[in-house]
């Protein structure tokens, strides 16, 4: 059985993401599409996509492309209710809720991984003991909170 990955909105956004100082992770994401991405069922929520269709920024059209025919979860109420308490608990900015909404699906729907370069707010170690304290006390799992860097086989000679 496959390991479950959400994405959350970075990851087919560094695929074709152009700025410079990102290539080291574009390069990393660009790989771990073409040559891990397989090994997993990949998922992503309405969050996901609305952020993706947000704005006109370059290569939209391609990032778009590249997400159609994965699975996209259902919205649940709960989703919003998880949302609320990662705020209220400052695990997440109130300005910034679509972070929260990320790790909220991940974790709703039991997603054995997020996949993410978002190293601020979710795949950050010092705040995973704040997200399994509110976790567990919602009766929720915590996804592991990865880079694509972290879902590389090892290659053993």
């Amino acid at each position: 059985m496959k390991n479950t990955v959400y994405l959350d909105t970075t990851i087919p956004s560094y695929l074709f993401e152009e700025r410079d100082e990102l290539q080291p992770f574009v390069q990393i994401t660009q790989r771990w599409w073409a040559e891990e991405r397989q090994e997993f069922d990949v998922y992503l929520s309405q969050e996901t996509l609305a952020e993706l269709n947000q704005g006109n920024y370059p290569n939209k059209d391609k990032v778009l492309a590249s997400v159609e025919g994965i699975a996209t979860l259902p919205y649940n109420k709960r989703i919003d209710e998880i949302v609320q308490v990662y705020i209220d608990h400052y695990l997440m900015p109130r300005k910034l809720q679509g972070d929260a909404r990320h790790l909220a699906y991940a974790s709703f729907y039991q997603m054995d991984l997020l996949l993410t370069w978002n190293c601020n707010h979710l795949a950050n170690a010092n705040k995973l003991k704040h997200i399994q304290i509110i976790n567990s006390r919602l009766g929720l799992p915590v996804p592991q909170l990865v880079t694509p860097l972290q879902l590389f086989k090892e290659n053993i000679p």
